[in-house]
């Protein structure tokens, strides 16, 4: 290896462990290192060297090790903002995955769907999918609010199944200032989750 290959490889695995154990990241992460060419090679080396760990195609981590489970698979969330790129800063949780953030359901979705203004990329992880889906501008005019994750998991979950069960629990895990969010960003909603934010931003209502 030449000297030119080691020092990218030293300055790339500098910068992975800064974030620490769990770092998911891509070869876009290192461009600034060296060429996309040098900076999959590095990564290939460090893979080979078991430091870090090719989770797909061009998505990487430097893995979380348990004492008493091994090696763990990083989170949906962690792995949705690597997908994401640098040129792209926002990520909108949406169907079933925004509904199990709010406590709305338990289950973990085996397609876990985040809306994107950037590119459409799909990622297998294990049984898990994670899927990162371009959108319009509308539906991402409340990415990175809680009110835009609460809008999709009601779309999600669809009028006929939101009764006061659904309009209680999200009282009870949103803050005050949560529900002045839901209420600022009503315009966004479609009608009928328009009228359940203003049910749940309504503390009196029974």
């Amino acid at each position: 290896m030449g000297k030119h290959a080691k020092s990218i490889d030293k300055q790339i695995l500098d910068r992975i462990k800064a974030r620490g154990p769990g770092a998911v990241f891509t070869p876009a992460d290192f461009l600034d290192l060296g060429s996309r060419n040098a900076v999959g090679q590095a990564l290939f080396r460090n893979v080979h060297s078991g430091i870090i760990r090719q989770l797909a195609r061009g998505l990487y981590d430097y893995p979380r090790r348990h004492p008493r489970l091994g090696v763990l698979m990083p989170s949906v969330d962690e792995v949705a903002a690597a997908l994401k790129g640098r040129d792209v800063t926002r990520l909108q949780p949406a169907g079933g995955q925004a509904a199990n953030i709010l406590g709305l359901s338990t289950q973990i979705p085996a397609r876990a769907v985040y809306l994107t203004d950037g590119r459409s990329r799909k990622v297998q992880l294990g049984r898990q999918v994670v899927i990162l889906k371009k959108t319009t501008p509308r539906q991402m005019a409340t990415a990175g609010r809680i009110s835009g994750t609460v809008i999709q998991a009601l779309r999600w979950l669809g009028q006929r199944h939101v009764d006061d069960k659904v309009v209680n629990s999200l009282r009870q895990r949103l803050s005050n200032r949560d529900k002045k969010n839901l209420l600022n960003d009503l315009r966004y909603a479609p009608a009928w989750i328009s009228d359940v934010l203003r049910r749940v931003a309504d503390n009196q209502d029974s």
